[in-house]
C-alpha cells in the first residue's frame, strides 16, 4: 500500500488516521503543490517526518525547514506553525 492511494478526496489538504494506540497515534497528512496546511498549534508533542515531496516548515519561534523525503521536525507543543507545500508532499504526524 502506498500513502498517495490513502488521500483520495479531491481537497489541498487531507488527512488519514493510520494507527492509533492508548498513548498515540500516527497520522499520514497530503498536502497538495502550492498549497498550505494553515497555521495552526498542537497541545502534544508531534514528531513530523517527510515521506515525499518538498515543503517549507515554520513556526513563530522562526525557525524554517525545508523538507525532502526523510526529513523531520519535532514539532513542540504550543508552538503556532504551518507547512507550505513546494510540490505534493506525503507526511506522517506521529503524536
Amino acid at each position: 500500500m502506498n500513502l498517495n492511494h490513502l488521500h483520495t478526496d479531491n481537497k489541498p489538504v487531507q488527512t488519514k488516521l493510520l494507527f492509533s494506540a492508548t498513548e498515540g497515534k500516527v497520522i499520514s497528512l497530503q498536502i497538495a503543490a502550492g498549497e498550505q496546511l494553515k497555521e495552526h498549534i498542537t497541545k502534544v508533542p508531534v514528531l513530523l517526518v517527510c515521506v515525499s515531496g518538498s515543503a517549507v516548515y515554520k513556526d513563530e519561534k522562526e525557525s524554517v525547514f525545508n523538507l525532502k523525503s526523510g526529513d523531520f521536525v519535532n514539532i513542540e507543543p504550543d508552538v503556532k506553525h504551518r507547512i507550505d507545500a513546494i510540490e505534493e508532499s506525503n507526511f506522517l504526524l506521529i503524536k
